[in-house]
């Protein structure tokens, strides 16, 4: 088994040390060793990307819009073979794998067209003879953590736009996923990237803070949770970087007695456990009003009981198993929080056994559950969701804005009156009617509003704010 190694400066290096990276399906299988970083390539990376931004600066438009889209095609070419890697070291189920692949080729080919449409304004001054001129530039060198639960969409959410708009970017993938993020970094060498304008750093919290911490770093992007989010915000704050911010998030689907019943059951079994769980956007939390809330528990703890929990690779398979040993532990401990609260388990919360050994989690529901519950407090990220009983839509808005968190919210109606106030009440990023609250288009927005993001929004032509700085020229007429 070769020892995979960090991309810097357009050269593939040795580090110090070595990273196993199991299959969450089959702890036997060992996907492959990842050499890594030290503080010290991490500042030889930064510096790298630095030399490369003249480099990419003086190519045409166009020249750089072909790059990305042959990144873009590459990906979708190859997207079967890469999104079997990428289940295979993250577990989600292999159509799961193949369409965040597929999303990821995606992402390069829309912003290979918005290279080629960073637009301008010319202004007239409000003095006789004089124009203005404001234009956006590239930020400079860019820093990137990503985190494991989509480890090809999400560095490629962040490396696109980043390039795109004339930076250079420095990546630390999660060290759980670094597979995906090596596959990806290939491709980009093999379409003749100007070297140092991507580089990949893997490693753990001390690479990730190197990064962070770096002076010579003008902006970091960062996926991932809130208390690790805050602290790289300081980071960059106190170096004068921008910073952008992807948080966690505790999601209310809302289901009145009115909504389109069997809909509303699929909206939270898929927004709830599909991934394992394991989305910033997914449904944890399952406000029902009470006209329809024990025949709604009742037929989604039916639909909860029937998925297949399986291998990754495996056909069928509807949830994966859970990332590690770590997050398994975490899970169950909030299983035992929520029985230990008063919660009733109507589904699941037990580790299964395979024909392989991996992390396996039945997918937990919870009923009887209260708002001011850890279980409807806290973020688990895995398999786990509970059901909040509400009289009416009134009181279920108020525990829906009832979180620090606000990234996505749902409802489940048939009443337009309802579906348009909660759209415009709901304190969250992004609002979903008579759909799951995780799944978002790579062409809009994405993001989170309180403790569930923080700066400039990602995706789509807002990412250009990000990204872009501001120049005004005053321009003295002939």
């Amino acid at each position: 088994m070769n020892v995979q190694r960090n991309f810097i400066g357009g050269a593939w290096v040795e580090g110090s040390g070595a990273l196993r990276n199991v299959n969450p399906s089959d702890i036997s299988d060992v996907v492959d060793e990842f050499s890594l970083a030290t503080p010290a390539q991490v500042a030889e990376a930064i510096a790298a990307a630095r030399a490369a931004l003249p480099v990419w600066g003086a190519m045409t438009l166009q020249a750089r819009s072909e790059a990305l889209d042959a990144v873009g095609t590459a990906i979708l070419t190859r997207r079967e073979a890469l999104g079997r890697l990428l289940s295979r070291e993250e577990g989600k189920p292999l159509p799961d794998g193949i369409g965040e692949v597929t999303r990821a080729g995606q992402l390069f080919k829309f912003y290979a067209g918005e290279v080629l449409r960073l637009a301008g304004e010319r202004l007239p001054s409000i003095r006789a003879g004089v124009e203005v001129e404001v234009m956006p530039e590239p930020v400079g060198v860019i820093g990137l953590i990503t985190p494991w639960n989509y480890p090809s969409s999400v560095p490629a959410n962040k490396i696109a736009p980043a390039i795109a708009y004339g930076n250079a970017v420095v990546l630390k993938p999660s060290e759980l996923v670094p597979a995906s993020a090596v596959a990806l970094f290939e491709i980009m060498e093999q379409a003749g990237l100007p070297a140092g304008l991507v580089n990949l750093v893997i490693g753990g919290a001390e690479v990730g803070e190197a990064l962070a911490t770096s002076p010579e770093i003008n902006g970091i992007s960062f996926t991932g949770s809130t208390v690790t989010g805050r602290k790289v915000a300081a980071h960059a704050v106190a170096n004068g970087a921008r910073v952008q911010l992807e948080l966690g998030g505790k999601n209310p689907l809302v289901v009145l007695d009115d909504a389109p019943f069997d809909v509303a059951v699929e909206c939270a079994v898929n927004g709830a456990f599909y991934q394992t769980g394991q989305r910033c956007t997914a449904s944890s939390r399952l406000i029902v009003t009470e006209g329809v809330h024990d025949r709604f528990v009742e037929a989604v703890a039916e639909r909860v009981r029937s998925l297949k929990v399986g291998h990754a690779l495996e056909a069928g398979t509807q949830v994966g198993p859970v990332i590690d040993e770590r997050q398994l532990a975490k899970d169950m401990s909030y299983v035992d929080i929520a029985r230990g609260e008063g919660a009733r388990l109507v589904a699941g919360g037990e580790r299964l056994n395979r024909d392989t050994e991996g992390f396996y989690l039945s997918p937990a529901l919870f009923a009887d559950t209260h708002r001011d519950m850890r279980i409807n407090r806290e973020e688990v990220f895995g398999p786990v969701a509970s059901v909040i009983r509400v009289k009416d839509y009134e009181e279920a808005l108020e525990v829906a804005n009832d979180t620090t968190y606000g990234l996505s919210a749902g409802i489940c109606t048939t009443t337009m009156k309802y579906a348009h106030h909660f759209r415009r009440h709901v304190k969250a990023g992004m609002t979903m009617l008579n759909l799951p609250t995780a799944g978002v288009d790579y062409h809009v927005p994405f993001g989170g509003t309180k403790a569930s993001g923080y700066g400039p929004k990602e995706q789509g032509r807002v990412a250009r704010d990000f990204f872009t700085q501001t120049k005004t020229s005053y321009l003295l007429e002939d």
